[in-house]
C-alpha cells in the first residue's frame, strides 16, 4: 500500500482581498493586515475563511513497500498553481491512501478552492464511482471512506468536541510536535521571503502526522509491534542519512518510549 501523508501551509490570498474588499493600492502586508482585521470583526478570530487562503507549501511523506521519502512539492520558487497541480498529479498517477491531520476540515477544502481558481483537473481524486466502480465504495471524498484518512476526525470519532491539536497529540506520544515555527507565523515568514523556512516547518509537521499514523496503524492491528518498530527505525535511518538540519533537530527531539 502506498501512503501519501500531507500538510499544507497558507497565507492570505491578497489578490482576492483586494478584489473582494476594495483594497487596491495597498501593499501585500497592508492587505493581509486588513483581511485579518475584517475577519476578527466578523467572527472574533482572525483565522480567514478557507477560500481566502493561498497555498505556499505542500509537504509530504511518501511511504510504500521499499520506498520512503520526505519532501516538499515543487521547487521553492514554484507558483501556487504548480504546487496544487503536483499534489493532484500524485493522486492521478499513484492513487495512494491520503493521510492528514484535519485534512478534511482545512487542507483539502483549501486545495479544492485553489484548484477551482487555477482550472486544475483532478478526475481520479473526484471519482465517486463513475469512472472506477471500486470508487463507489471507497473514494477520497466521502467522510467515512478510507482513501483519505483524516486522523484527527477519525480518532475523535467524528465528534468536533473531541478534536485535538496535532502538536499536543504528537508530544503526548513522544514525538517532537511543533518545531521552529507555527501556522500563525507563516505569513510573517512569507513576507520576509523565508519560503525555505516555511517548507522545512511544513515537513516537520508532516513527519509528526506520519508518526501518529504509524501509531494508529499499530492500534488498529494493521502493524504488529515489530513492524511498527521497524517502520520507526526506517524513518530514523532515512532522516539521519538525509543530513538536513531540520531533520537532525527532529531526530534529537524524538523521545518516544
Amino acid at each position: 500500500m502506498n501512503v501519501f501523508v500531507f500538510d499544507i501551509e497558507t497565507v492570505p490570498d491578497v489578490e482576492a482581498g483586494r478584489r473582494l474588499h476594495g483594497l487596491e493600492g495597498l501593499s501585500d502586508a497592508d492587505v493581509g493586515k486588513a483581511m485579518f482585521h475584517l475577519r476578527q470583526q466578523e467572527s472574533g478570530s482572525d483565522f480567514l475563511r478557507l477560500h481566502l487562503h493561498r497555498v505556499v507549501a505542500i509537504s509530504a511523506v511518501y511511504a510504500g513497500p521499499g520506498s520512503l521519502k520526505v519532501a516538499s512539492l515543487g521547487a521553492p520558487e514554484a507558483d501556487e498553481r504548480e504546487l496544487v497541480q503536483t499534489f493532484f498529479d500524485v493522486i492521478e498517477k499513484k492513487t495512494p491512501v491520503l493521510v492528514s491531520w484535519n485534512g478534511g476540515g482545512f487542507d483539502l477544502p483549501v486545495l479544492h478552492y485553489r484548484a477551482l481558481r487555477h482550472k486544475i483537473q483532478a478526475p481520479r481524486y473526484w471519482d465517486m464511482g463513475g469512472d472506477d466502480r471500486d470508487f463507489k465504495w471507497n473514494n477520497y471524498i466521502s467522510r467515512y471512506h478510507t482513501r483519505h484518512l483524516d486522523l484527527m476526525d477519525l480518532i475523535a470519532l467524528y465528534q468536533p468536541r473531541a478534536n485535538a491539536p496535532l502538536d499536543q497529540i504528537a508530544s503526548l506520544l513522544g514525538f517532537p510536535g511543533k518545531m521552529g515555527m507555527s501556522g500563525a507565523k507563516v505569513w510573517d515568514s512569507f513576507l520576509a521571503g523565508d519560503i525555505e523556512g516555511i517548507r522545512n516547518y511544513c515537513e516537520t509537521d508532516v513527519l509528526n502526522t506520519y508518526l501518529v499514523y504509524l501509531r494508529f496503524q499499530l492500534m488498529r492491528g494493521q502493524l504488529m509491534p515489530e513492524q511498527y518498530e521497524s517502520e520507526c527505525r526506517r524513518l530514523r535511518d532515512y532522516l539521519a542519512a538525509e543530513g538536513r538540519p531540520h531533520f537532525d533537530e527532529f531526530l534529537a527531539a524524538w523521545q518516544e518510549d
